[in-house]
């Protein structure tokens, strides 16, 4: 069975505070978010609304994009966000 890794961003709220993040569980790793079962972070600030994620095959290369998505400026995140997610919408609904 071939594996998929995803990287993902979550949101507080529309332009709220934002978290990046890897997986290779996408509905369990946003329902510990949610469930705010890690602390941390996004317990910490109620980062938990998924706005956008992206599939990958290998872990080397999720984990490479998420470095990469780190680094970039707030504003390009939320572009990012918004060029596939306009309306801010809870992804998480459709997992």
């Amino acid at each position: 069975m071939d594996r998929q890794f995803y990287v993902y961003i979550l949101a507080s709220r529309k332009h709220g505070t934002l978290y990046i993040g890897v997986t290779n569980d996408l509905a369990r790793r946003v329902h510990q978010h949610k469930a705010k079962l890690i602390p941390g972070f996004s317990a910490k600030h109620g980062v938990n609304k998924l706005m956008y994620y992206e599939i990958f095959d290998d872990p080397t290369s999720a984990i490479s994009r998420e470095k990469q998505l780190k680094k970039w400026h707030r504003e390009w995140k939320i572009r990012t966000i918004e060029h596939d997610n306009p309306n801010w919408d809870d992804l998480s609904v459709n997992l």
